[in-house]
């Protein structure tokens, strides 16, 4: 076994090293190397006495020579000489975190690669991250807003909407374990490595506390992607039965709805994490070494996307032969039917349907068409929170209605109290008309003026002077009623 092992390291840093060692004798040459590297290896690994205490066991692993470790520690090795790019990364060190049950965790050889394929395909992540960052901020900022003002309007408040909140609630809480996650995993990889500011061990990986917030992280993401899904399918499912159920109870149907999007994620959530703590407790449980254990998620997710499909493709044929039967103009048919399909598509995530059978494991890392699969992927996914925040809040008729009435409240009763503090702002105070004859004087003829005017109340109305305004009339009229009550206006 260790023979198999032993000959397919040598063949990847062949194929590897392809431009850098002679065709004609490259892997004689490697494989002398590499001999005399392991033998100096075992050498040195039998003459150190053996540790006493717990210890990560000292070994040779086919690629680097590794010494007995301390549990909770991590231990970091000069890259190994018989690499054919040596000279380019004898600076570099490997990584490997010794756990605290004295197992060891798999190695980071990053520093010792020398593949420019491998480093064009890390910048072009590097892109891609910074796209997905800056779409799911600007998509968690719009959410937010859109589930403040569908939760604020109590006219809005229906079955249609109250599902319209779950799903933007699933999309903010997908962004947010995303960039929480991406935050935990930088913080990790900084507190790791060795040429940090503070020159320290990498133990980041071995203490617990860090290790579980970021393997915490890493399952709420995955719960929030998938309940975020199967809040898609709610949506489809609910469309499609406002279009086909002649008699439909929606209050009924909306528990279904909620244990749908939110319960059945954790059917598939808490069995994939139990498997990746028995069987692969690795780091911080966002890679996949067993793709097996991926599918656990991957299927219903899957599954959802392609009952949506169907329900989309249903849905446009519904809504063909519904234009048709209003006998419309073929323009205007048309262009309802492409906005009816453009709408549906980030509502019911359509998009995801492109690449779902370009699976990783057909796919060879870094070639074109996973790229291209990827960029897809990470783009759509960002920004679909912002498009359905836009689609089915900002621009949705019913909410600006809504908006616009509330606007216009708050600037009728501005108004109103500019309006009052403006007539009222010279009437003389009690206590200075006791103090001034001449103030009193005015003061009696300003009551004879308000008694006519509540005789001329008796015969109807008062007429409004050219020139004033409406809000002013109100005002007036207000006034003269209340004098005519025998009541004073204290506001």
């Amino acid at each position: 076994m260790s023979q198999v092992s032993a000959q397919l390291v040598l063949l990847t840093l062949l194929t590897r090293s392809i431009v850098q060692v002679s065709c004609t004798n490259s892997l004689e040459v490697l494989k002398e190397r590499w001999a005399i590297y392991r033998n100096q290896c075992l050498d040195h690994l039998g003459t150190t006495p053996p540790a006493s205490e717990l210890v990560c066991n000292r070994t040779f692993d086919q690629y680097a020579c590794w010494p007995d470790g301390v549990p909770g520690t991590a231990v970091n090795i000069s890259c190994p000489w018989f690499l054919p790019w040596f000279s380019q990364v004898q600076q570099g060190l490997v990584y490997r975190a010794c756990g605290a049950d004295g197992r060891w965790s798999p190695k980071n050889t990053s520093e010792c690669e020398d593949d420019p394929a491998q480093q064009q395909y890390g910048r072009i992540l590097g892109q891609f991250r910074v796209m997905y960052t800056v779409g799911y901020s600007l998509s968690l900022g719009a959410l937010i807003l859109a589930l403040g003002i569908l939760i604020t309007f109590r006219k809005l408040h229906c079955i249609r909407n109250n599902i319209h909140v779950n799903l933007f609630s699933s999309f903010i809480l997908r962004a947010s374990s995303i960039l929480l996650k991406d935050a935990l995993l930088d913080t990790l990889v900084l507190a790791s490595h060795p040429r940090s500011a503070t020159h320290r061990q990498p133990e980041a990986w071995a203490r617990v506390p860090v290790v579980v917030w970021c393997r915490s992280a890493v399952v709420m993401m995955q719960y929030s992607v998938m309940a975020n899904n199967y809040w898609l399918l709610v949506e489809g499912l609910y469309l499609h039965s406002l279009l086909v159920t002649t008699v439909f109870s929606e209050r009924n149907y909306f528990y279904i709805y909620l244990a749908i999007g939110w319960g059945a994620p954790l059917a598939f959530v808490l069995p994939w994490a139990t498997v990746k703590y028995l069987y692969e407790n690795e780091e911080c449980w966002e890679r996949n070494i067993n793709m097996g254990y991926w599918w656990i998620i991957r299927c219903p997710i899957l599954f959802a996307y392609l009952i949506n499909f169907f329900i989309f493709i249903r849905i446009i044929q519904i809504l063909m032969s519904k234009l048709k039967a209003h006998q419309m103009r073929y323009t205007d048919y048309k262009f309802r039917l492409a906005k009816s399909t453009l709408t549906l598509i980030p509502l019911l995530g359509i998009h995801a349907i492109l690449f779902t059978f370009v699976i990783d494991e057909s796919v060879p890392k870094g070639s074109m068409l996973r790229l291209i699969r990827l960029f897809c992927d990470l783009l759509f996914n960002s920004f679909q929170g912002l498009l359905v925040a836009i689609l089915y809040c900002f621009v949705n008729k019913e909410v600006q209605s809504e908006m616009l009435k509330k606007w216009k409240r708050w600037k009728l009763g501005k108004d109103i109290d500019e309006e009052y503090r403006h007539t009222h702002s010279h009437t003389p105070h009690p206590k200075s008309t006791l103090q001034d004859p001449l103030q009193q004087q005015q003061q009696q003829q300003q009551q004879q003026q308000q008694q006519q005017q509540q005789g001329n109340n008796l015969r109807g109305p008062p007429t409004p002077h050219r020139g004033e305004g409406f809000l002013m009339c109100c005002f007036r009229m207000y006034e003269s009623l209340c004098f005519y009550c025998g009541k004073c206006l204290r506001i």
